[in-house]
């Protein structure tokens, strides 16, 4: 685990089986604050800036039939359609997007961190 302080609070946002926890345990372990905002649950569009405030929002998808191979999930297309309909206002201001259907979490991983990086370092200059 890194122990430098990382001056940037990522959210994270995204369907469900999308890959937020996964990614959201890797950057806490380079030292990054991340707050995984549950916007795909909330009628809120703009929950993600209000609650999560973060400096940087990283939107993590995925397809319905890539979710349902990930993990069991008890919710139907219809249900995938309305988290989707959720996000749209968060896809289109998210900093940074991710498809991640062809990736490993390894993938995701490097990704985000190569943007995290880059962005850290114009804020730290």
């Amino acid at each position: 685990m890194t122990t430098n302080k990382r001056t940037l609070v990522i959210g994270l946002v995204g369907v469900c089986a999308s890959g937020k926890t996964t990614l959201g345990v890797r950057l806490r372990a380079r030292g990054w604050q991340v707050k995984h905002i549950a916007q795909e649950h909330s009628f809120v569009k703009d929950m993600w800036k209000k609650i999560g405030k973060p400096d940087l929002l990283v939107f993590l998808d995925v397809t319905y039939g890539v979710a349902l191979r990930r993990r069991p999930l008890d919710w139907t297309q219809a249900d995938y359609d309305e988290q989707q309909r959720r996000l749209a206002y968060a896809r289109e201001h998210a900093d940074l997007y991710i498809q991640t259907d062809a990736l490993t979490a390894d993938e995701v991983e490097t990704q985000a961190v190569a943007y995290l990086e880059k962005m850290e370092a114009k804020t730290t200059k």
